[in-house]
């Protein structure tokens, strides 16, 4: 009988050990969207807009210092134009453009991070008006002293017409000519995280 428990908290020692070894779980850290931000460019022919887009929630797994997966929800009734035209934000919250009054939000949900430090590949689903398509971009992490963790994206280009956003497109209106507006847009994503 003693040979057996002995065993038992050998068999226990030992696991404890390879977890050790393996690393902890990851840790969930939430987004401070007080502190975080994103921001957008359109451009067309004549011109371009930008402006800032308000972040809802999120959170990012973090594996010691690395990423490992996470999500964010972006408050699409949120919509900010950096000029402050009503008309422009209005626009952009209607129907032909993101809908927001029927897709009050869009999401991103992180499925794979390679690389380490400020050499990430990030990849994962995008969800504009209802509609998800996979998205990669390159991407930082930094761990903070104060004990947060900062994600930053600085360019994310977006093909708007695979989210059914086809407004001043000449992929669906060739005669537009100089009001056409470009398919892609550009997002940058800075994420504050805590514990």
């Amino acid at each position: 009988m003693k040979l057996k428990i002995t065993s038992i908290f050998a068999f226990v020692a030992i696991l404890a050990l390879s977890a050790f070894k393996n690393g902890a779980k990851p840790v969930t850290y939430t987004v401070d969207a007080a502190k975080s931000s994103i921001t957008w460019i359109g451009k067309k022919v004549t011109g371009s807009h930008n402006g800032t887009i308000a972040l809802k929630s999120g959170s990012l797994n973090v594996d010691g210092k690395n990423v490992t997966g996470g999500s964010f929800v972006i408050d699409m009734t949120a919509i900010k134009d950096a000029d402050g035209s009503d008309k422009l934000e209005g626009h952009l919250k209607a129907d032909d453009f993101f809908g927001s009054a029927k897709f009050p939000t869009s999401t991103f949900v992180i499925t794979k991070v390679a690389g380490s430090g400020a050499n990430l590949t990030v990849s994962g689903n995008l969800t504009i008006k209802g509609i998800t398509k996979p998205l990669s971009f390159p991407a930082s992490v930094t761990t903070n002293a104060d004990g947060t963790v900062s994600a930053l994206a600085g360019k994310i280009t977006v093909d708007r017409t695979k989210y059914d956003i086809r407004y001043g497109s000449k992929s669906f209106f060739d005669s537009i000519g100089d009001k056409a507006i470009d398919d892609n847009f550009e997002i940058g994503v800075k994420l504050v995280a805590k514990k």
